[in-house]
């Protein structure tokens, strides 16, 4: 017996390769755009999460390479040591003004982000309480964590409540998605934050995907809620509207100040290269400059899922640019993938241990920068498979 036996017996994606349907890795050889080259055919991208189209933006890819010849390639360490630039302090200001927090501290990814923080902030004998539907990230965040995890029923309330009334009196920090990025719904903030406020815990969101997607400015759920001032944390990603890759916290400065000393997953990580930090810094520009992309983008998502709803598809409680069209099990979701790929349309199917079983999904996803004749040609498609397969 060998620890590397394990590898040689697995076999499940071997199968679904010979058999032509694996999803995964499937090579581009395009900018990340509405339109996309995929094995050499042009396809429609429908399963981006560049929400407000940003990456093919010729301000964002000038700034990339004005950040290259002025920095090179990389900072060649961690920003503990010798990786700060003066533009990650910048990037760090903007992303605190953003999120109307005192201060951010920018990590090299979004993953990152979330297992650096938590890991740091839940300590022996406290607590963190997530979702059952958060994203991976959070919960590997949890596992690192020395303090005790607990999961309550996605987006139910009485589950939280439940939760946090049988460790009343402890300290505890619940971490929650600003919008859940398979199902496409929006986290109870509201709700959360008044039982946070009840039992004495903390509030920490993920607004991966909610960022330049909800909220006056595009900052997320808590802005959208209104409710910033009540959350402890604030994280978000570079790598869906901000173009780039890389992810942040905001919150007040003693606690930006803990984690730039005891966060190990950004203490002991090389730093943002510098053209990442110089594409963020242009998005947030852009996004600003141009709060239209934000409503183009809306105008797609309440058209497309309309459009949805009127063929008969089951959009669950997805009411954001996030679409799962839910069709039940794996083989029908691998046919549809694979069906829509021959007719040119690119997007996400999503099985076990992702969803439960025979709650298989199509995810989609749209973009501010989809123009509606786009839209259209991809619902021809969807109507026609979805009946080919009786899913509609």
């Amino acid at each position: 017996m060998s620890i590397l036996d394990k590898c040689f017996s697995f076999t499940e994606a071997r199968q679904a390769m010979a058999l032509g349907y694996y999803p995964y890795f499937r090579e581009i050889s395009s900018e990340q755009d509405t339109e996309v080259i995929c094995n050499g055919q042009k396809m429609l991208m429908m399963g981006s999460n560049s929400y407000l189209g940003l990456t093919t933006h010729p301000k964002v890819k000038e700034a990339s390479i004005k950040a290259t010849e002025k920095y090179g390639s990389g900072c060649a360490g961690s920003r503990f040591l010798n990786g700060t630039l003066d533009i990650h302090l910048e990037l760090e200001a903007e992303l605190a003004k953003l999120a109307g927090k005192e201060a951010a501290l920018a990590y090299p990814t979004g993953y990152q982000a979330n297992v650096g923080c938590i890991s740091a902030m839940v300590a022996k004998h406290e607590y963190v309480i997530t979702d059952k539907y958060d994203h991976a990230s959070i919960i590997d965040g949890c596992i690192l964590a020395e303090g005790t995890m607990l999961r309550y029923a996605h987006n139910h309330m009485g589950s939280l409540e439940r939760v946090l009334q049988k460790i009343q009196g402890k300290n505890a920090l619940i971490v929650v998605d600003g919008i859940f990025s398979m199902e496409g719904d929006i986290a109870k903030l509201p709700e959360i934050a008044y039982l946070a406020d009840k039992y004495g815990a903390q509030i920490m969101v993920d607004e991966a995907h909610s960022l330049g997607v909800l909220g006056k400015t595009g900052a997320g759920a808590a802005e959208h809620f209104g409710l910033t001032h009540k959350t402890d944390f604030i994280m978000g990603t570079f790598s869906k509207s901000l173009a780039s890759v890389g992810g942040f916290i905001a919150a007040d400065e003693p606690l930006i100040h803990y984690l730039k000393h005891k966060s190990r997953a950004l203490i002991f990580s090389a730093s943002l290269p510098p053209a990442s930090t110089a594409s963020v810094l242009a998005a947030l520009q852009i996004m600003r400059d141009e709060p239209e992309r934000m409503q183009r983008l809306w105008d797609n998502t309440n058209y497309m899922l309309s459009e949805f709803k009127a063929m008969g598809y089951n959009t669950g409680d997805s009411c954001t640019p996030v679409i799962p069209l839910h069709v039940g099990d794996m083989m029908t979701a691998f046919q549809m993938w694979k069906r829509l790929g021959e007719e040119g349309v690119f997007i996400n199917p999503v099985i076990p241990p992702a969803v439960p079983p025979n709650s298989c999904l199509i995810r989609c996803s749209f973009m501010a920068t989809h123009t509606r004749e786009q839209l259209d040609m991809a619902l021809d498609k969807f109507r026609q498979i979805g009946k080919e397969l009786k899913i509609i």
